[in-house]
Protein backbone atom coordinates (compact mmCIF):
# COMPACT_ATOMS: atom_id res chain seq x y z
CA UNK A 1 0.00 0.00 0.00
CA UNK A 2 1.41 3.18 -1.25
CA UNK A 3 0.71 6.58 1.75
CA UNK A 4 0.77 9.92 -0.13
CA UNK A 5 1.93 12.58 1.79
CA UNK A 6 0.18 16.00 1.10
CA UNK A 7 2.07 19.00 2.15
CA UNK A 8 -0.29 21.76 3.74
CA UNK A 9 0.58 25.10 4.27
CA UNK A 10 -0.11 25.99 7.70
CA UNK A 11 1.49 29.95 7.61
CA UNK A 12 2.63 31.82 4.74
CA UNK A 13 5.58 34.51 6.03
CA UNK A 14 6.15 37.95 4.28
CA UNK A 15 7.62 36.49 1.41
CA UNK A 16 5.02 34.25 0.50
CA UNK A 17 2.36 37.00 0.70
CA UNK A 18 4.18 39.16 -1.55
CA UNK A 19 4.87 36.13 -3.82
CA UNK A 20 0.70 35.76 -3.51
CA UNK A 21 -0.73 39.63 -3.60
CA UNK A 22 0.38 42.05 -6.11
CA UNK A 23 -0.27 45.13 -3.16
CA UNK A 24 3.15 46.27 -1.88
CA UNK A 25 3.81 49.35 0.56
CA UNK A 26 2.52 51.58 1.55
CA UNK A 27 -0.87 49.44 0.93
CA UNK A 28 0.07 45.61 1.80
CA UNK A 29 -2.19 45.78 4.97
CA UNK A 30 -0.59 42.05 6.32
CA UNK A 31 2.41 40.95 7.35
CA UNK A 32 1.92 37.16 7.41
CA UNK A 33 -1.10 34.65 7.56
CA UNK A 34 -1.15 31.77 10.00
CA UNK A 35 -3.86 28.61 11.21
CA UNK A 36 -4.02 28.35 7.05
CA UNK A 37 -6.91 25.98 5.85
CA UNK A 38 -6.29 25.96 2.43
CA UNK A 39 -8.86 28.32 0.56
CA UNK A 40 -11.51 27.89 4.06
CA UNK A 41 -10.03 29.76 6.61
CA UNK A 42 -6.82 31.05 7.84
CA UNK A 43 -5.87 34.17 10.31
CA UNK A 44 -4.02 37.62 8.57
CA UNK A 45 -1.49 39.59 11.19
CA UNK A 46 -1.19 42.73 11.01
CA UNK A 47 1.32 44.79 13.52
CA UNK A 48 -0.19 48.34 13.50
CA UNK A 49 2.81 51.22 14.10
CA UNK A 50 3.16 54.68 14.05
CA UNK A 51 4.88 55.37 11.27
CA UNK A 52 2.23 53.84 8.44
CA UNK A 53 1.28 57.26 6.28
CA UNK A 54 -2.20 56.85 7.06
CA UNK A 55 -1.60 58.06 10.84
CA UNK A 56 -0.10 61.34 9.59
CA UNK A 57 -4.13 62.66 9.12
CA UNK A 58 -6.03 60.41 10.74
CA UNK A 59 -5.42 61.82 13.15
CA UNK A 60 -2.52 63.78 14.12
CA UNK A 61 -3.27 64.19 17.91
CA UNK A 62 -4.93 60.66 18.32
CA UNK A 63 -4.08 57.97 15.59
CA UNK A 64 -6.82 55.45 14.72
CA UNK A 65 -6.50 52.50 12.11
CA UNK A 66 -9.17 53.72 9.49
CA UNK A 67 -12.06 51.32 8.74
CA UNK A 68 -11.68 51.06 5.69
CA UNK A 69 -7.81 49.65 5.89
CA UNK A 70 -9.44 47.36 8.50
CA UNK A 71 -11.58 46.05 5.41
CA UNK A 72 -8.83 45.72 3.18
CA UNK A 73 -6.88 43.91 5.51
CA UNK A 74 -9.37 41.20 6.11
CA UNK A 75 -9.83 40.77 2.21
CA UNK A 76 -5.98 40.65 1.49
CA UNK A 77 -5.90 37.83 3.88
CA UNK A 78 -8.74 36.16 2.48
CA UNK A 79 -7.54 36.67 -1.54
CA UNK A 80 -3.97 35.13 -0.34
CA UNK A 81 -5.41 32.22 0.78
CA UNK A 82 -6.81 31.78 -2.33
CA UNK A 83 -4.13 32.38 -4.58
CA UNK A 84 -2.07 29.98 -2.13
CA UNK A 85 -4.29 27.50 -2.04
CA UNK A 86 -3.90 26.96 -5.42
CA UNK A 87 -0.52 25.24 -5.14
CA UNK A 88 0.28 25.79 -8.87
CA UNK A 89 1.78 29.04 -8.53
CA UNK A 90 0.15 32.42 -9.02
CA UNK A 91 -3.62 31.93 -10.33
CA UNK A 92 -4.31 35.29 -11.75
CA UNK A 93 -5.55 38.01 -9.59
CA UNK A 94 -8.43 38.30 -7.17
CA UNK A 95 -10.27 41.10 -6.79
CA UNK A 96 -12.52 42.62 -4.34
CA UNK A 97 -16.21 42.93 -5.14
CA UNK A 98 -18.47 43.45 -1.87
CA UNK A 99 -18.43 44.49 1.03
CA UNK A 100 -21.51 43.81 3.12
CA UNK A 101 -22.50 43.93 7.51
CA UNK A 102 -19.47 45.91 8.23
CA UNK A 103 -19.49 46.88 11.67
CA UNK A 104 -16.84 48.45 13.76
CA UNK A 105 -16.25 48.04 17.56
CA UNK A 106 -13.15 49.87 18.67
CA UNK A 107 -10.60 52.06 17.54
CA UNK A 108 -7.48 50.25 16.20
CA UNK A 109 -4.16 52.24 17.33
CA UNK A 110 -0.13 52.06 16.75
CA UNK A 111 0.97 49.27 19.06
CA UNK A 112 -1.89 47.15 18.32
CA UNK A 113 -1.44 43.39 16.75
CA UNK A 114 -4.79 43.18 14.32
CA UNK A 115 -5.47 39.44 13.60
CA UNK A 116 -8.05 39.16 10.97
CA UNK A 117 -10.05 35.65 11.00
CA UNK A 118 -10.99 34.50 7.60
CA UNK A 119 -13.67 31.76 7.20
CA UNK A 120 -15.37 30.58 3.84
CA UNK A 121 -19.26 30.51 3.82
CA UNK A 122 -19.55 29.83 0.14
CA UNK A 123 -18.03 29.60 -3.51
CA UNK A 124 -19.89 29.64 -6.68
CA UNK A 125 -17.71 29.45 -9.29
CA UNK A 126 -14.74 31.63 -9.27
CA UNK A 127 -16.73 33.92 -6.73
CA UNK A 128 -15.82 33.46 -2.85
CA UNK A 129 -17.30 34.90 -0.12
CA UNK A 130 -15.25 34.91 3.46
CA UNK A 131 -16.98 35.75 7.26
CA UNK A 132 -14.24 38.16 8.71
CA UNK A 133 -13.50 38.84 11.81
CA UNK A 134 -10.95 41.56 13.49
CA UNK A 135 -9.58 41.24 16.92
CA UNK A 136 -6.95 43.12 18.68
CA UNK A 137 -5.78 41.28 22.43
CA UNK A 138 -9.08 39.00 21.93
CA UNK A 139 -11.43 40.96 21.93
CA UNK A 140 -13.42 41.79 18.32
CA UNK A 141 -12.62 45.18 17.33
CA UNK A 142 -14.37 45.03 13.48
CA UNK A 143 -16.13 42.43 11.22
CA UNK A 144 -17.69 41.97 8.24
CA UNK A 145 -18.48 39.80 4.83
CA UNK A 146 -16.59 40.32 1.83
CA UNK A 147 -16.47 38.56 -1.59
CA UNK A 148 -14.09 38.46 -4.43
CA UNK A 149 -13.34 37.15 -8.06
CA UNK A 150 -10.61 35.10 -9.21
CA UNK A 151 -9.40 36.01 -12.47
CA UNK A 152 -7.27 33.89 -14.20
CA UNK A 153 -5.77 35.29 -17.85
CA UNK A 154 -6.08 33.03 -20.80
CA UNK A 155 -3.88 30.41 -21.00
CA UNK A 156 -3.01 29.98 -17.16
CA UNK A 157 -6.26 27.21 -16.56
Amino acid sequence: MTEINEVKLEAADIHQVLNALPHRYPFLMIDRIININGDQSATGVKNVTINEPHFMGHFPEKPVMPGVLIIEAMAQTAGAIVVLANGQGRPGLVYFMTIDNAKFRKPVVPGDQLLLHVNKLKQRGNISRYQCVAEVDGVKVAEAEVSAMTHVPEGKE
